[in-house]
């Protein structure tokens, strides 16, 4: 799973098609798949997610798949916000998102709703994939990415906070080495040391 998060952040999608068909022959549902492709829309971008959306359709029809899948969306237009402030709060920390509000200079404050309501909002409120395991895509995708260091230690910081402590983090980026080279994850290495080593993480996302 956290393979084919790396290969959309990477832009890979003849790679991605080949590990699609891997992952569903393992074990991975259909339904999984289309949550990790989902979840890269707020990190990769959506112009950059649409070719990986309609190649993941075109191989679960090619293996029988009936489309669409049941929903997973748990949130309206109306409580989207609410709910996706209270799950970021839950896997971020309540102190350092009301920090990350207040500190917000008044003309940027929109993208901390905006970060609430769609990052947390519509996709982390989703069934189909816990918690936890949606960090580690997010992680996976932040690294794959590149200069995204920032938001990356953010990301290390939220993974303890849902169980996924440095030794998983380590193991991801083992798995992802082939497919993002040495400079992304010697890099991403160097953020989770940095975080791992003090009690007190940072609080960019």
């Amino acid at each position: 799973m956290v393979q084919l998060a790396s290969t959309i952040a990477s832009q890979a999608l003849r790679e991605y098609r080949v590990m699609l068909g891997a992952a569903l022959t393992v074990g991975v549902t259909p339904i999984e798949v289309k949550e990790i492709v989902y979840q890269a829309v707020p990190y990769v971008g959506m112009a950059k997610v649409f070719d990986f959306i309609h190649a993941t359709n075109d191989v679960l029809t090619e293996r029988g798949v009936d489309l669409p899948l049941p929903g997973q969306s748990t949130t309206t237009p109306e409580n989207r916000a609410e709910k996706g402030l209270a799950v970021e709060k839950q896997i971020v920390g309540g102190d350092v998102v009301e920090r990350l509000y207040a500190s917000s200079p008044r003309d940027q404050l929109h993208f901390q709703h905006y970060l609430s309501a769609n990052c947390f909002g519509d996709h982390y409120t989703r069934t189909g994939i816990d918690v936890p395991t949606r960090e580690l895509l997010t992680f996976s995708m932040l690294v794959s990415l590149g200069g995204c260091e920032a938001q990356v230690k953010g990301h290390v910081a939220a993974n303890l906070n849902v169980g996924n402590g440095r030794a998983r983090l380590i193991d991801v980026l083992t798995q992802l080495l082939p497919f993002i080279g040495y400079p992304r994850t010697l890099n991403a290495l160097r953020v989770v040391d940095e975080v791992t080593a003090t009690p007190k993480s940072k609080e960019t996302l």
